[in-house]
C-alpha cells in the first residue's frame, strides 16, 4: 500500500498535534479551577460550567446540581474568569516573546527586558493613582498602551542615538530604558495616594485575583487579530532572524517591518499588564522551550509559545493561589523564579566546552 504524500501526512501530524494542544490546554484549565483554599473535584467543574453556559441540561435532567450556590460562585465567577485571564495573558506574552527574539535576533529579547512591560506598568499606575477613570473602564488599558507605546519609542530613539544598529544592543537599550521607566514609576507610588499604593504594588508583582468576565473580552479583542498578525508574518520574522542582510535581500524593508513588529507588542503587552500587572520570564522562556520542541520555523513557534505560555502561566497561577493558602500569592514571584532558574539552566547548557 502506497503511503500519503507527505503533504498529507504533515498535515495529518500537525492536526493530530494541534488536538493534542487543545487537550492539554483544557485539562489545565479544568484542573487549575478546581485547586485553590477550596479544593473542588474536576468532576464537579465541569458540571458547574456545563449548568452555567447551557442552564436548560439541569432542567432535562442532564446534569444534576448537587453542588452549593457558593461552590457554584467560587468556580464560575471567581476562579474561571481567573485561569481564563492567565490563559490570555501567557498566550499574549509568549507569542510576543517569540516575534520580539525573531525580529531582534536576540534570544533574551522578551516583553519586560526591552521595557515594553515597564511603560505599560507606568501608564496604569498613573492612571490608578493620579489621573483618575476619566475615560471609564477603557482607562487604564488605554493608558497602558500609551505607556508601553512610548516605552517602545523611546528604545528605538534610544538605540538610533547611540548607533545602536545590532539586535544586541537594541536590547541593551531596552534594559536601560525600562531601568529609567521603572524608576518614574516608583515616583509615581511614592507621590500617589499612601492607601491605593498598596494594590499598586501588589499588582506590579503581578496578580490576577481581580479578573472579572467583563474584563476578558479587552485583552481578548487585542490579542487575536495581533496575534493572528503576527503568526501571518512568519515567512518575514524567518527572514528577519537571518539578519538584516537577508531580510533586505528578500525584499523587506527592515525598519519599517521591526518597528510594526514593536508596536504590535506594544500593544498586546500594554493591555496585557493592564489587567495582570507586571509578569516577567514568561516571554523569555516559551519560545526557547517551544523551538527545542518544535524547531526554530515561526510558523511553528508562534503558535507553540502562545500555547505553551497559557498553559505556564495557569499552573503559576495555580500555585500562587495555593503555596500560602489562604493568601494570594503575586504571581510574578513564581515566574520569576521559575525565569531565573531557567537562565542558570540556559547559560549551562550552553557553557563552553
Amino acid at each position: 500500500m502506497a503511503r500519503p504524500p507527505f503533504a498529507v501526512r504533515r498535515l495529518g501530524a500537525g492536526l493530530g498535534l494541534a488536538l493534542v494542544a487543545a487537550a492539554v490546554l483544557v485539562l489545565s484549565v479544568v484542573l487549575a479551577v478546581s485547586v485553590g483554599a477550596v479544593a473542588i473535584p474536576p468532576a464537579t467543574v465541569w458540571r458547574i460550567a456545563l449548568d452555567q453556559v447551557a442552564p436548560g441540561l439541569a432542567a432535562h435532567g442532564l446534569v444534576t446540581p448537587d453542588w452549593s450556590a457558593g461552590r457554584a460562585n467560587i468556580v464560575w465567577e471567581i476562579r474561571f474568569p481567573r485561569v481564563m485571564l492567565a490563559g490570555l495573558v501567557g498566550g499574549g506574552l509568549g507569542i510576543v516573546g517569540a516575534a520580539l527574539q525573531s525580529v531582534t535576533r536576540n534570544p533574551l529579547a522578551d516583553p519586560h527586558l526591552l521595557g515594553i512591560s515597564s511603560g505599560g506598568a507606568f501608564g496604569a499606575i498613573a492612571a490608578l493613582l493620579h489621573t483618575g477613570m476619566f475615560l471609564g473602564l477603557l482607562t487604564v488599558p488605554l493608558m497602558a498602551f500609551g505607556g508601553a507605546l512610548l516605552a517602545t519609542l523611546l528604545v528605538l530613539g534610544v538605540a538610533r542615538l547611540a548607533g545602536a544598529s545590532s539586535a544586541d544592543r537594541l536590547v541593551l537599550a531596552g534594559v536601560a530604558v525600562s531601568f529609567v521607566i521603572m524608576a518614574c514609576a516608583n515616583i509615581l507610588i511614592f507621590l500617589g495616594d499612601p492607601r491605593a499604593t498598596h494594590t499598586v504594588v501588589f499588582w506590579m508583582l503581578g496578580g490576577l485575583g481581580l479578573a472579572q468576565w467583563g474584563h476578558l473580552v479587552w485583552p481578548l479583542a487585542v490579542l487575536v487579530p495581533c496575534g493572528l498578525w503576527l503568526w501571518s508574518q512568519a515567512g518575514r520574522l524567518n527572514a528577519m532572524s537571518l539578519g538584516d542582510e537577508t531580510a533586505a535581500s528578500l525584499g523587506i524593508e527592515v525598519g519599517r517591518f521591526r518597528l510594526t513588529v514593536f508596536v504590535v507588542a506594544a500593544l498586546i503587552t500594554g493591555v496585557l499588564v493592564a489587567f495582570s500587572g507586571l509578569i516577567g520570564f514568561v516571554g523569555l522562556m516559551m519560545p526557547h522551550l517551544v523551538r527545542l520542541v518544535l524547531g526554530g520555523d515561526a510558523a511553528r513557534v508562534l503558535p507553540g509559545s502562545a500555547l505553551a505560555g497559557a498553559v505556564f502561566l495557569i499552573w503559576a497561577d495555580a500555585l500562587a493561589r495555593v503555596a500560602v493558602a489562604p493568601e494570594d500569592m503575586p504571581i510574578g514571584v513564581v515566574t520569576g523564579l521559575v525565569g531565573g532558574l531557567f537562565f542558570i539552566w540556559m547559560m549551562a547548557r550552553r557553557r563552553p566546552v
